[in-house]
């Protein structure tokens, strides 16, 4: 073993590392935070880029075009898929009145949305104020 690949290793043993901690924040941010909003940031930034990261750590230490292949696409399928399932439900949690708009210091669809005339649409009900864990 030579010195460039004790140096590799230590590289990818960094990016294993600090990948599988991200994604554990990722999960601790899912159970741990308040409203669909806050888990939804929480459950994307951090684990697309803890996987980036463990794809990155093994494309090091793995060696082999086919390896680095099926890791490169499985990298783009997380960047791809990742901020549109993110997009998708908090588009139907702010529709459906799933959100803590108490919460909210910018609200950029204005009401988007809600039913014109006062007229119930049936989408779901406004959060109770009380209630600060499930966020309705």
């Amino acid at each position: 073993m030579n010195d460039v690949d004790s140096v590799a290793d230590v590289i990818a043993m960094a990016c294993l590392l600090l990948g599988a901690f991200l994604c554990l924040t990722a999960g601790l941010g899912l159970l741990r935070f308040p409203d669909v909003l806050s888990r939804m940031h929480a459950g994307t930034k951090p684990q697309a880029v803890g996987v980036l990261l463990i794809m990155v750590g093994a494309a090091i230490r793995l060696t082999g075009s086919s390896v680095t292949w099926m890791l490169l696409l499985v990298a783009a399928f997380q960047l791809l898929t990742a901020p549109v399932s993110a997009h998708m439900v908090s588009r139907i949690a702010y529709r459906r009145r799933h959100v803590r708009r108490d919460r909210m210091l910018v609200d950029e669809l204005g009401g988007a949305g809600r039913p014109e005339d006062g007229q119930d649409d049936g989408q779901g009900d406004e959060p109770a104020d009380g209630d600060t864990r499930t966020g309705r």
